[in-house]
């Protein structure tokens, strides 16, 4: 068994400044994820996202400019769009591991369990630790519906060879209001139903307003007061069924296989986590807080070392 002042669990933002901080005050640190290295605002958020959105700005700036001294028409092409963001994202997981290797930090690759309040283990080996950091985020509740399991998440949409035809989204929070932007300038017919009476309900309402112009002249078909109930599959697409103020409502969503795995997608749920937590109350998180007498902790929590 190897003891370390500090085991971080995950390695995104959180865990990138916590280790780094605490290696720097001379303590000892290992970093474990299951996953690539890097997180999710870098592998499968914040900045594969900036890299499609690049795209979709291109093509608005030369339609603005359209009559103004630039000729012509611009469109996205989608498998082109996804590998200039996968040269961003793919170096990132060998990047954090040497910058982790250069700072003494040690990486392990694996799920880490619990084996006591002071100690984990990951595939096989036996880690202790005087402090553990918890920073693994967060994942999407999965939606109770009949036919769930074919809806596919953000993280998938940023890895999508081809783009399907139409589109639903399924929540009308920021990640939606992005997606559906992109996805409506690369060429899809994008429809997005929101349970609540307006888009992005956490924002300014009248700056919504103003940005809701944008997605009627994109062509983007915005239900508001519709609660999707469930995703049936049909011989050739996907019917999103909802229920709501204007009763009972069916959009075809397209099929797509992803590269060699065989699964059908054109559904995508980006339903905020406060929205799910509302309607099915499964899910707390004490933010900031220890969870285990001191040691084990959750997100970044100051300490004196």
């Amino acid at each position: 068994m190897k003891t370390y002042d500090l085991v971080v669990i995950g390695s995104g933002t959180a865990a990138q400044v916590a280790s780094a901080r605490v290696r720097k005050a001379g303590r000892t640190v290992a970093v474990v994820d299951h996953r690539p290295f890097g997180g999710t605002c870098a592998l499968r958020g914040c900045d594969p996202k900036k890299m499609l959105i690049s795209g979709a700005e291109a093509v608005d700036a030369a339609r603005r400019m359209r009559g103004h001294g630039v000729a012509g028409e611009l469109r996205i092409n989608w498998p082109e769009l996804i590998a200039f963001k996968r040269t961003f994202t793919d170096p990132v997981p060998q990047k954090q591991e040497a910058h982790y290797a250069a700072r003494g930090i040690d990486v392990f690759h694996g799920l880490a369990r619990f084996t006591g309040s002071d100690a984990v283990s990951v595939v096989g080996r036996e880690l202790k630790a005087r402090h553990i950091l918890i920073a693994t985020g967060a994942r999407p509740v999965p939606l109770r519906i009949p036919g769930a399991e074919h809806i596919i998440t953000s993280d998938r949409f940023l890895d999508l060879e081809n783009l399907p035809r139409r589109i639903v989204l399924i929540g009308g929070g920021y990640i939606a209001a992005e997606f559906s932007h992109i996805a409506a300038r690369a060429g899809a017919q994008v429809t997005v139903f929101q349970r609540g009476d307006h888009m992005l309900p956490h924002f300014d309402r009248e700056l919504v307003s103003w940005l809701m112009v944008k997605f009627t002249e994109l062509g983007i078909d915005v239900r508001t007061q519709a609660t999707v109930a469930r995703v049936e599959q049909t011989a050739n697409d996907f019917l999103v069924h909802a229920d709501g103020a204007l009763g009972k409502q069916a959009v075809a969503a397209d099929n797509l296989r992803i590269a060699q795995l065989n699964m059908k997608e054109g559904v995508m749920e980006f339903e905020e986590f406060n929205n799910i937590f509302q309607e099915y109350n499964k899910a707390r998180m004490d933010f900031l807080q220890n969870s285990s007498d001191g040691i084990v902790y959750q997100l970044l929590l100051s300490q004196k070392w």
